[in-house]
């Protein structure tokens, strides 16, 4: 997939009302700090179209990204974030479940989780809710490149077990160091936007 543009079209607060698009949305999940949006960032080779930080849990909105004028990346806000209170965390789920729910143009969700660790428990829980609502998440695992290639079947084997996930769920390994990833990760949504006859503007 080659990008000819890309910009950030649409930011929703706890309060914002969704944008109704008419366009195909992949929408990206996961835990603060997963490195969800360097991997936008990858996909779209944009060096800060998602904004990066040091500090966990910075994205506090809906991002939607449109690109070619075709179709959405929406940026999702990260869970998990300790020093976020309790209270601001509930809002940032209904924020997301309020979109998940409604967005009428959500093709595939993709949850990240790091393949250093095990699931944690927002991992389990956002896999679990997107699958009972109907949804086949596509799990894209994190930082590959941090951990020595003869473990890296053995924590993918771990991450599918702990979530559960179906046998037709797929399960696809990321870096941005090496690239691992990338194609595969474009051909799942390759595949939808020809499916859905929306390649053109």
């Amino acid at each position: 997939m080659i990008i000819k543009s890309a910009e950030l079209e649409t930011v929703c607060g706890i309060t914002s009302k969704l944008p109704d698009n008419i366009r195909p949305e992949f929408a990206f999940a996961g835990r603060s700090n997963v490195g969800k949006s360097s991997l936008i960032n990858k996909l779209v080779n944009r060096k800060a179209l998602a904004r990066t930080s040091s500090q966990p849990g910075k994205t506090q909105t809906i991002n939607f990204f449109l690109l070619n004028k075709e179709f959405y990346f929406v940026d999702l806000p990260g869970y998990g974030y300790a020093k976020v209170s309790k209270e601001v965390s509930a809002k940032w789920g209904r924020m997301i479940e309020r979109y998940l729910i409604t967005s009428k143009q959500l093709k595939v969700i993709f949850l990240l989780v790091d393949i250093r660790h095990e699931p944690s428990a927002g991992d389990r829980q956002m896999h679990e809710w997107v699958v009972a609502n109907g949804f086949r998440p596509v799990v894209i695992v994190t930082k590959a490149d941090k951990i020595n290639r003869s473990q890296v079947q053995k924590q993918l084997s771990m991450i599918r077990k702990e979530l559960k996930m179906g046998t037709d769920e797929k399960l696809i390994p990321w870096s941005r160091e090496t690239g691992l990833g990338y194609d595969e990760i474009w051909g799942v949504m390759e595949e939808y936007l020809a499916n859905e006859g929306n390649t053109e503007q």
